[in-house]
């Protein structure tokens, strides 16, 4: 573990054994252990910072929710950050779904996020307006020639993707020829657009071939729309589809499963659940639950040996008030840029620290922003590009006094002290998120950078910033 240096807990007025103290507290807390000494140490500890974070291990371990929380100092809220003016106007658009021209306006926004926001809300009542559907076709027909870069404000195949499925609800007969071509691209953001097209269309021999896309993540969208148009007529390709290796697919396919009378699901099954459990990998908890729901199991057989969990660098430091600021840069082909983000060691020391570390590692490098709401968040970090595959390792949750503002940045879960390393950014306030989910971090610059990122961007690095260097 990382202890403090003598000059620095000096100036703190705290000792080497205090330092030592706090990070016992942590990995008790980490633990979910209560009764270590070192938590009663704390809460009797003369300091208030170490009664502080001794108290909070005790609250945050009894209680799931941390309902004791209004009980602790506040601590300061995250800067405020300015909306984009185009906001407002995305935020006008689920009232005007019907209003035709508003669409047609909106489709031609000068902020590709209205854009997209129009093609997702355009339905059938606007397949008359021939200038709205024109505008569709456009961004499928004259889609850039490579699709893998875009320059900042502009598209890569988000057009197409978002178009091909307006297309199919308002005008099927010009979505059918083009379908191929994207059924068929090299890209597979626009194979799995191209399936929910053919989820539109009620194209269930499109869904077939998609269902088995060397691409998990098409093939999971193939198959979870292929489901719920055909049920267990298609049990033969959810069969095929257990032995693949990406979490997200398999568990889709098991989902589809569930209920079939085919005798060789509950081998087949288990056959996969055991591969699954092998890997040992905390965030693949769903694909490991569907699977033996599928065999017929309950959920909790479900078993997996925790890996070790060291207290990680720079949490002591970070609990007794150091400043560590991120660097997130992302890829040139994502139209570049950056933004800071300042770790919140007063609410997350833990957490904070470990994803410190993965950033050091290179975990995040290459990695890509796989879900964008342009009202709510955007969330990435996971390596299937997908919210089903994420760290082995699961972080538990440090719920604070912190509120989940704009500019803030959260941890996903799939349920209580399950963060799985994939982040979120808040894009505007969203009180709602407090109760579940752990404040780590805060943008501290390059806001704009944020809330111009579109689904599939790539994040070229994460990286601790040097001390020299930090405003």
């Amino acid at each position: 573990m990382s202890l403090l240096g003598a000059t620095t807990l000096a100036a703190q007025g705290l000792t080497r054994a205090d330092s030592a103290l706090v990070a016992r507290i942590l990995m008790a807390e980490d633990r979910r252990d209560t009764t270590d000494a070192a938590v009663a140490d704390g809460r009797a500890h003369t300091d208030p910072r170490l009664r502080t974070v001794a108290e909070r291990a005790v609250a945050r371990t009894r209680d799931a929710r941390f309902a004791t929380r209004e009980a602790f100092p506040a601590l300061p809220q995250a800067p405020v950050w300015v909306e984009p003016a185009w906001r407002i106007r995305f935020r006008q658009l689920p009232t005007l779904r019907d209003d035709c021209p508003a669409l047609r306006l909106a489709a031609a926004d000068s902020a590709w996020p209205v854009r997209l926001r129009a093609a997702d809300l355009a339905r059938a009542s606007c397949a008359a307006d021939t200038a709205l559907v024109a505008t569709f076709l456009r961004w499928i027909d004259r889609r850039p020639a490579t699709l893998d870069r875009r320059r900042r404000g502009e598209v890569s195949w988000q057009g197409a993707a978002h178009a091909i499925v307006a297309i199919a609800r308002l005008a099927p007969d010009e979505a059918r020829p083009r379908l191929e071509a994207l059924a068929t691209d090299r890209s597979w953001p626009l194979r799995r657009a191209a399936a929910r097209a053919a989820g539109v269309l009620n194209d269930t021999l499109l869904l077939r071939r998609l269902a088995t896309d060397r691409d998990d993540n098409v093939a999971e969208t193939a198959i979870e729309l292929l489901r719920e148009r055909t049920a267990h007529t298609d049990d033969a390709v959810y069969l095929a589809a257990l032995s693949r290796r990406g979490a997200q697919v398999v568990r889709a396919a098991a989902v589809a499963l569930k209920g079939s009378s085919r005798p060789e699901l509950s081998d087949a099954a288990i056959r996969a659940y055991q591969r699954f459990a092998a890997r040992n990998n905390a965030s693949e908890r769903d694909v490991r639950v569907a699977l033996l729901e599928a065999a017929g199991r309950p959920a909790a057989e479900d078993r997996i040996r925790e890996a070790s969990r060291p207290l990680p660098r720079d949490a002591v430091r970070l609990a007794l008030g150091d400043t560590i600021i991120l660097r997130v840069t992302m890829a040139k082909q994502s139209g570049g840029g950056t933004f800071d983000v300042r770790l919140r060691g007063d609410v997350a020391p833990i957490m904070a620290a470990r994803l410190a570390a993965f950033a050091t590692r290179g975990y995040y490098d290459g990695l890509t922003w796989h879900r964008v709401e342009h009202d709510f968040v955007i969330q990435g970090g996971s390596p299937g590009a997908n919210e089903y595959v994420g760290h082995p390792l699961a972080l538990r949750d440090e719920l604070g006094t912190v509120s989940h503002r704009r500019g803030t940045l959260g941890m996903s879960t799939r349920g209580h002290d399950t963060g799985d390393a994939q982040w979120f950014v808040n894009l505007r306030d969203n009180a709602r998120l407090d109760r579940d989910y752990t404040v780590w971090g805060e943008v501290i610059a390059g806001i704009d950078i944020v809330d111009g990122i579109l689904e599939g961007d790539t994040i070229r690095s994460v990286r601790r910033l040097p001390a020299r260097r930090r405003d």
